[in-house]
């Protein structure tokens, strides 16, 4: 027995997450709060998945010698030498750790994630959003936010408590309170397993095959542009209205007055430009300017915080959807180049690695010929391993034959005592059903609201999301796993030995309905659910109630595919605009250089100096337009004022979201990110001097 492979798991546990953390997240910027219940949150998670292939082996051995002790005891008398022979068989695997180690560990992350999951993130959830302006008062709203759901959720375990008062022969202990608690909460992830493993298990490898042919990934791309450019109008148009309202409320409370400083709050969420532009806005005349309320302004400062969030987050999804679309239309471009070298349209930083290794050439075997036939592989190997998911849980509840073919291949293997093998299978297994559950979650419409962007421009809420999401949804799939190579004897009703994480987590054997009918036959509509996905049902549906769908034989489907393509045109003429004023700039510097470290004010030249990276600066729609009369907000446009890098730096996302929503900010450290995107972030000298210094996250407020 040693300790290093569960060590080894535990480290690569804690890297996984901090990694996913630093690349979505800001670690630097984010409350620190936030950033540590986030990671506790993915660490447990993670920590489940990569050590319950551990106990499975472990659980596997000590049934092994259970079965040849008995075995042994009951041909003691005859076979002694045999007997001896025989146990030695068990082979002892290496990476088995102590029994007692396995109980401790599951009690300690299992429990930790629950407490999490349904009490610590829904309430800093709720207290993020809440627009109160006390530490007292976000609290106040975060319970009564969360009161309303959980109260449904105390009313079926109250119904369920008195069902079983109720009934003879049944005496509730500490340990069936703990289980009926955990088998609730399993039963509610479960639910939404089966939803998402519906979708997920024919979406999954249709996905991975379609990104194969660049083409429809290229009109899906378009498709996806013009549904995100009308959300993108929409939330600027629900800013405006916000910023309208915040300044008609702005002329009614005047400095002294005791609301002016919830006023002032709210003022700070607001971007500098946008504040400049709004104090010279004349409103309606028929805009009311009556005193607000101090109820009125909370509700103002929730609306403010929520509109900065949704368009923070459909200008990220634009950015790099244009950037997608951009290489995609390069990529099929150089389909047909003779030279064999990929050409871009817009040139890109030329990082170490691009520089020595993935040159040209290397480029275009990989976009042009290797990465359709690696896409159609993967995509094999998903689909079969989606219908060998699917027909194990159509079947594991029948335990003689066995019919699973997960419960088939780790039989033959205990027979072997080829651990490595369980192990390698029970890994890959667990990991492709939770990218199956986990991928599709932010998909979905409702949620649209989270949405987990790379390069650190994950705002808080959506990061307590996910670690929510994952936090509820890893404990009942490692079940459902567990019951899919027939290691959970409630299930199959079958003597086996169980694994301690099963111990741990309970049975719901108190009440028969769920533990006979519910966990073990709803999993079975997983089959219906497939179906309907794969002849797309679902998505033909929403396209009749008005929820356009990309829908190859529609109408409107045809329609935003070229709404997407002219969308995407000019933004690339924006791009090539701007690049021929960067070019006019070089020139002009070139042949007339200043000495000294900024140009003039009367200088004649008003092209703001740009980088390389500001060709990509037409793919960030600004949230204000210039050459707009100051009376309108619409639309977003490129102007010289405000940097359209993408991703942006420091000074432009104050400008366009604010100094204290911290929506957006960056780590000032050139090193610790990509190549790429390096030279974006360098901090001002200036800034904490023109903006203060920065509030304290979630606590900004107070």
């Amino acid at each position: 027995m040693n300790y290093g492979p569960l060590v080894s798991k535990i480290l690569l546990s804690f890297i996984l997450a901090s990694t996913v953390l630093y690349r979505y997240g800001n670690w630097f910027r984010h409350h620190i709060i936030v950033t540590l219940i986030v990671l506790l949150a993915w660490y447990f998670s993670f920590l489940i998945i990569f050590a319950l292939p551990l106990d499975v082996i472990s659980t596997v051995y000590r049934q092994c010698k259970e079965e040849h002790d008995t075995y042994e005891n009951a041909t003691a008398l005859l076979t002694i030498n045999f007997t001896n022979k025989d146990a030695e068989k068990c082979e002892e695997p290496w990476s088995r750790v102590p029994d007692q180690v396995f109980p401790n560990l599951w009690r300690t992350v299992y429990w930790s994630t629950q407490c999490l999951t349904w009490l610590v993130m829904p309430m800093m959830q709720s207290y993020i959003k809440a627009g109160d302006f006390t530490i007292k008062g976000k609290l106040k709203s975060a319970v009564i936010d969360n009161a309303i759901y959980y109260g449904s959720y105390l009313l079926i375990c109250g119904v369920l408590l008195i069902y079983l008062a109720l009934k003879p022969g049944i005496d509730l202990d500490w340990s069936k309170l703990k289980a009926i608690a955990s088998s609730a909460s399993n039963t509610w992830g479960l639910f939404l397993l089966v939803l998402l493993f519906g979708y997920a298990l024919v979406e999954v490898p249709r996905t991975l095959w379609n990104n194969s042919n660049r083409s429809f990934v290229l009109t899906h791309s378009y498709f996806k542009a013009a549904k995100l450019s009308s959300d993108k109008c929409e939330a600027e148009e629900t800013v405006d209205d916000v910023l309208e309202s915040l300044q008609a409320v702005s002329l009614a409370v005047h400095p002294g007055h005791p609301l002016h400083l919830n006023l002032e709050t709210i003022l700070q969420k607001v971007p500098t430009e946008l504040r400049d532009r709004m104090s010279r806005r004349q409103l309606p005349e028929d805009t009311p300017t009556d005193l607000p309320s101090e109820k009125a302004l909370i509700r103002l400062h929730k609306q403010t915080i929520k509109s900065l969030q949704v368009l923070q987050r459909t200008e990220t999804q634009w950015n790099l959807l244009v950037e997608k679309i951009f290489d995609l239309e390069d990529t099929l471009k150089n389909q047909i180049s003779r030279d064999k070298r990929f050409k871009r349209t817009f040139q890109k930083q030329r990082t170490i690695f691009r520089r020595f290794l993935y040159v040209p050439i290397v480029e275009w075997y990989w976009k042009c010929v290797f990465y359709g036939y690696t896409q159609k592989a993967l995509a094999v190997m998903a689909g079969i391993f989606s219908v060998a998911v699917v027909w194990s849980e159509v079947t594991f509840f029948n335990k003689q034959p066995v019919l699973s073919i997960f419960a088939m291949i780790v039989n033959l293997a205990k027979i072997n005592y080829d651990y490595f093998t369980i192990e390698l299978l029970s890994t890959i297994i667990i990991l492709y059903l939770c990218y199956c559950a986990y991928s599709t979650i932010l998909k979905i419409k409702v949620l649209n609201l989270y949405y987990l962007a790379p390069h650190h421009q994950t705002n808080e809420y959506s990061l307590i999301f996910s670690g929510m999401m994952l936090s509820r949804l890893t404990p009942p799939l490692c079940l459902n796993f567990l019951g899919l190579i027939h290691m959970d004897s409630h299930i199959i009703k079958k003597q086996v030995m169980e694994t301690h994480y099963t111990q741990i987590m309970g049975h719901m054997d108190v009440i028969a309905i769920i533990s006979d009918g519910f966990n073990v036959y709803f999993p079975m509509a997983i089959l219906v659910f497939c179906l309907a996905t794969y002849f797309s049902l679902g998505s033909r549906l929403l396209t009749m109630l008005g929820f356009h769908q990309f829908v190859g034989d529609d109408e409107m489907t045809t329609d935003l595919i070229e709404e997407g393509r002219e969308l995407i045109k000019r933004e690339k003429r924006k791009r090539q605009r701007s690049e021929e004023a960067s070019s006019r700039r070089r020139e002009y510097n070139e042949r007339f250089p200043t000495t000294g470290r900024y140009r003039p004010r009367g200088s004649t030249d008003t092209i703001r100096p740009m980088t390389q990276l500001e060709n990509l600066d037409s793919t960030r729609s600004n949230l204000l337009q210039e050459s707009h009369p100051l009376e309108s907000y619409d639309g977003t446009r490129y102007t010289s004022e405000i940097d359209t890098r993408f991703p942006p730096d420091t000074d432009d996302i104050d400008a366009r979201f604010g100094a204290s929503t911290r929506i957006n900010e960056r780590y000032n450290s050139s090193q610790e990110l990509e190549p790429r995107f390096s030279d974006s972030y360098q901090l001002d000298s200036n800034y904490r001097n023109r903006v203060g210094i920065p509030p304290r996250g979630i606590f900004d407020d107070v």
